[in-house]
């Protein structure tokens, strides 16, 4: 397994705990971030997600994240 594996399992299992810059690596690891004002859009596929740039990030927009990742696989 690699340290990005890793990373990306530590993610899923505690989605309350997350890093802005945690988060912001997992969007880049399948998708692309857009800035906005307070608020940034991850576009993962066809699926966009905006969230406030806050640390931590907050349960329900990791939680978004990693169910619009799964339904692309």
């Amino acid at each position: 397994m690699t340290a990005s594996d890793k990373r990306e399992q530590k993610i899923r299992q505690n989605p309350k705990n997350v890093s802005l810059e945690d988060f912001e690596w997992l969007v880049n690891k399948y998708g692309t971030i857009k800035m906005g004002g307070s608020h940034a859009k991850a576009q993962i596929g066809q699926y966009s997600l905006p969230y406030p740039r806050t640390n931590p990030i907050r349960t329900c927009y990791v939680k978004d994240l990693i169910n619009k990742i799964d339904s692309l696989k």
